[in-house]
């Protein structure tokens, strides 16, 4: 005698629904495998935009790839304001931030600290080649962007404007610099003030005109810097200390190498190598990698001008700015790309020699 199973069928909800589930499980876990490194070394998040004066953030990554010790890990963002929220809540332990807003996030009570200046003289200003522009005065009525109103970029355009008796009359928009080119070929920009090698896209392709480089108008230019919190600084300052050497030899490296630097560069920046070159190269000699010491003065003077052009309320900088680690980095024989970390005084040499020079 057959004996007859009494067996219910998966409905078709249920089956979406583990299928769906499984689905979820497979990409989450893709994405942890392919997002985060799963060595034994000690992994440090640092945030950046794919501009020239944070070079030292992928050339840093890719010289520490593969540590058996501490790996530098770089993490491009698209803004400047997504990576303050990413240090915010500890998603990255150092920040290659635009200069004002590190002003603001340190009176927003954020304990952090400036540690390292980025590379300097790679900031530009162009304009629509079809506008003739020959000075600021020729963008009145016109529409031009920079990377956010907290920015050396604005600052710079203001005080230019209030010197030249322009005030109001060119109108500045907050624009995400990876889009800035496509909006001046798209006819909804006039001109843009960006960090490279965004500026050097559109004149390389000759669809801009220069207006002036940024140290044509203002010589202490500061587009991007390092930011930490103060409490990483406390629990592991041999970490900062060969954080910002690297960022220091890695300058260096590339003022002798700028093509090889550029190969490393534009991976990291998914940009076109020709492209990047162009931008570490022309004008010859330009970019400026040894000016890496972060000076209160600096940092004053911008807060000062943030003031003036009521960005902020108050010019309080007292206690953002530590430079003893800047100050103990060793600049000789960085011949070879190992060499970014390979001559690293001792922690106590340091500590005692630049004791107190925390502002």
């Amino acid at each position: 005698m057959s004996r007859k199973t009494n067996k219910q069928p998966i409905s078709k909800a249920w089956l979406i629904a583990i299928v769906a589930t499984g689905w979820l499980i497979l990409v989450s876990s893709l994405h942890f495998w392919l997002n985060y490194d799963h060595s034994n070394s000690r992994n440090v998040y640092m945030g950046y935009m794919p501009v020239v004066t944070n070079l030292a953030a992928p050339l840093l990554d890719h010289a520490t790839e593969g540590s058996s010790d501490t790996h530098f890990h770089s993490l491009k963002f698209s803004s400047f304001a997504e990576m303050a929220e990413a240090l915010r809540h500890d998603k990255i332990q150092a920040a290659f931030i635009i200069a004002p807003l590190a002003v603001v996030l340190h009176q927003q009570s954020k304990d952090i600290k400036i540690v390292y200046i980025g590379n300097r003289h790679e900031s530009t200003f162009v304009a629509r080649k079809d506008l003739g522009v020959e000075s600021l005065k020729d963008l009145s009525g016109k529409t031009v962007a920079v990377p956010m109103r907290y920015s050396g970029h604005n600052l710079s355009i203001l005080q230019m404007m209030e010197q030249e008796g322009l005030k109001g009359e060119i109108n500045i928009v907050e624009l995400n610099p990876p889009d800035m080119s496509a909006a001046l070929a798209a006819g909804s920009l006039d001109g843009y003030f960006v960090g490279e090698p965004f500026a050097a896209q559109t004149l390389k392709e000759g669809s801009s005109s220069l207006v002036y480089r940024a140290e044509e108008v203002w010589d202490s230019f500061i587009c991007n810097l390092v930011i930490v919190k103060s409490q990483l600084i406390e629990d592991e300052p041999e970490t900062v200390r060969r954080l910002v050497s690297g960022a220091v030899r890695s300058g260096l490296w590339a003022k002798k190498h700028p093509r090889q630097a550029a190969a490393i560069a534009a991976q990291y920046w998914n940009q076109p190598l020709d492209l990047v070159e162009y931008a570490l190269t022309v004008p010859e000699g330009r970019i400026v990698y040894d000016q890496f010491m972060p000076k209160i003065d600096e940092i004053q003077e911008i807060a000062d001008m943030m003031v003036h052009f009521k960005l902020i309320d108050k010019n309080d900088v007292a206690g953002l700015v530590d430079d003893r680690f800047a100050a103990s980095v060793q600049t000789g024989d960085v011949e070879k790309l190992e060499d970014i970390l390979s001559a690293e005084d001792s922690l106590s040499s340091w500590t005692s020699s630049r004791e107190g020079r925390t502002h």
